[in-house]
């Protein structure tokens, strides 16, 4: 009986260890998407772009491969109290993960749109704001390798930069839109990609939620997220 359950508990573990490393490659991709379509942006770069949009791919199939192994991990190994969360957990943050891929994938796409845009002040912002949102997304997945409660927390935190970033560069495209009517398209598409990485942000948030329930098992606090939380919309 004892080496059953020694075999058990192993084949259970290396489940978990397959489950974190999907996820990681998940997040190390949106992650790349994030900073690549940045690159893309600021370098007029349409081949770099493109790639992103053709990588998204892949960010779908890993979410899809998590999905399978969770529901054979919950279905065959019947996980309990922590393991449990963190099994649910993963399966939740690769669905958050997605849809940060996605958000990269967008900014990608209006790259071609971007190409003939010169000289438009606010967008020197969005190399800092896309820093601010990439440190936001990669603490909050080393939070969860590490099931580290308190940098959870401390992720939540930092998504008011990411806000303050956004409101500034929204006032700054309105002003360069009313004195220069003829870029008001090119702005405008500037302004859905400040709004992507803003949600970037609220989505690196709703990870570093999900680790904190994993690793305590309680809801983080209010006061520890902070007033600006995600919502509903997506």
């Amino acid at each position: 009986m004892a080496t059953t359950t020694s075999h058990t508990v192993k084949a259970f573990d290396d489940d978990l260890k397959e489950l974190r490393a999907l996820v990681a490659e998940m997040g190390g991709r949106a992650e790349a998407a994030i900073s690549d379509s940045i690159t893309a942006l600021t370098r007029r770069d349409l081949d770099l772009a493109a790639r992103v949009v053709d990588g998204d791919k892949r960010i779908d199939d890993i979410e899809a491969e998590i999905e399978r192994l969770c529901v054979r991990l919950i279905a065959l190994r019947a996980p309990m109290a922590d393991d449990l969360r963190d099994v649910l957990g993963a399966m939740k943050i690769s669905g958050v993960i997605e849809r940060i891929g996605d958000y990269g994938k967008n900014i990608a796409k209006r790259v071609p749109l971007l190409s003939g845009v010169r000289n438009m002040e606010p967008l020197s912002i969005l190399p800092a704001m896309a820093r601010a949102t990439l440190d936001m997304v990669k603490g909050a997945l080393d939070a969860f390798a590490a099931r580290d409660a308190q940098a959870a927390v401390r992720i939540c935190a930092q998504d008011k930069q990411v806000d303050d970033f956004y409101n500034s560069l929204f006032r700054a495209l309105l002003t360069h839109m009313m004195e220069n009517p003829q870029t008001i398209s090119e702005a405008t598409h500037l302004l859905f990609i400040a709004k992507n990485l803003e949600r970037i942000g609220d989505h690196a948030t709703n990870i570093a939620e999900t680790v904190y329930f994993a690793a305590t098992g309680r809801h983080m606090a209010d006061r520890q997220r902070g007033q600006d939380m995600l919502t509903a919309e997506d």
